[in-house]
């Protein structure tokens, strides 16, 4: 006989956040469309009932690794409650997480799938799904002050891995917000980019893996495979006194 799958309680201050992320109201564009999403529906989808607010928090929240991406599928997260669940880019990505260790099974279909990440929690720049892809910037601006304080909420994160140059430059902007650098000088955006802040932290670049990117070759399985690697390789090093052993 199976089991479900235990649910996933978050410590205090994560599920207090948690609880204001779902129930945003900041954004009336992305609302609007994230609702009318989960009313018309997609013809596959028809018979299901549709999430259609705000992405919850998901991962480990001992995780050292943090992996951003850009915001919700419209009929991904928007429709199953799990950042990148249901959709083909949580297709490509997850049996590369499962390989690299980060993730407990290669699939990722719904919220009872049984799915559980191992030092690594996922967050999206923009937390609704937006029209064609794109959040404005206001919208990104909306959700800012989330991001800021999910990751301070994560002590233990050594590597920011970015999904996409919009993922990538949020994390930049957190970073100058926060004083951890002054400027985005020479903090170049590039797949499997790797640059050491003062901290001692790395911040990793990935391209997305869109179908987009992913039907045309942009990137490949070996590609992402390559970067979560490192992504493990670069937390497992890092020293107490915050330098990477080579």
């Amino acid at each position: 006989m199976s089991r479900k799958p235990t649910p996933v309680v978050l410590p205090a201050e994560l599920a207090s956040l948690n609880e204001r992320v779902i129930h945003c109201e900041r954004c009336p564009r992305l609302r609007e469309y994230c609702q009318k999403i989960a009313e018309v529906r997609r013809r596959a989808y028809a018979d299901q009932i549709y999430w259609a607010k705000p992405a919850p928090l998901f991962g480990d929240p001992k995780a050292r690794v943090l992996l951003v991406g850009l915001a919700p599928g419209a009929h991904g997260a928007n429709r199953t409650g799990r950042l990148f669940t249901g959709d083909s880019s949580g297709d490509f990505l997850f049996p590369v997480l499962y390989r690299a260790g980060f993730a407990s099974q290669p699939t990722a279909v719904s919220l009872h799938d049984g799915l559980r990440l191992k030092d690594m929690w996922m967050l999206p720049r923009c937390r609704c799904a937006p029209p064609g892809d794109k959040p404005t910037p206001e919208e990104m601006a909306n959700c800012a002050p989330f991001l800021d304080e999910e990751i301070s909420l994560l002590p233990r994160v050594i590597v920011m891995v970015c999904l996409g140059r919009i993922a990538y430059d949020g994390i930049v902007s957190h970073l100058i917000r926060k004083g951890l650098i002054v400027a985005r000088k020479g903090y170049d955006f590039g797949h499997g980019v790797e640059h050491k802040l003062p901290d001692g932290r790395w911040l990793v670049g990935s391209y997305h893996p869109s179908r987009r990117n992913t039907n045309t070759g942009l990137l490949t399985e070996e590609m992402l495979q390559r970067v979560m690697d490192r992504a493990k390789v670069l937390a497992a090093s890092f020293s107490k006194s915050g330098s990477v052993v080579k």
